[in-house]
């Protein structure tokens, strides 16, 4: 749909030094919280860090699925549903469609079948 030419144009301003610090600011937001008892030292500190980042992530793709996927599927099944009724109703506009004509290449036959009177399918 996109060119990937067009999406590193797109992209090219969001590059910009003052962009990623603004954007790293604002991810630097807090510092992490111990739990009460626990020894303040750089593994328990990169640890709670490492759950909070899960903890924003996990909200961030839940805000996405409720507030973006929900809405997106709602709108491509009423578009789906749309379509479906503008395209029997051309059908129904329609003449009946004549009947196929036999060829001599179908329904041919080595043997026959070993139920019913050997020439019709189960179907």
């Amino acid at each position: 749909m996109f060119s990937s030419r067009s999406i590193v144009r797109a992209a090219a301003p969001l590059r910009s030094q003052t962009v990623r610090q603004a954007i790293q600011k604002r991810l630097a937001h807090a510092e992490a919280k111990l739990p009460a008892g626990v020894q303040d030292n750089a593994f328990n500190r990169e640890r709670q860090a490492v759950k909070d980042h899960a903890a924003a992530t996990s909200d961030l793709w839940r805000k996405l699925s409720i507030y973006a996927v929900i809405p997106c599927l709602i709108i491509s099944g009423v578009n789906a549903y749309n379509l479906w009724n503008e395209h029997w109703e051309h059908w129904a506009h329609r003449e009946p469609l004549e009947e196929r004509p036999e060829y001599p290449y179908q329904n041919v036959r080595s043997k026959n079948y070993f139920w019913g009177n050997g020439d019709k399918t189960l179907l």
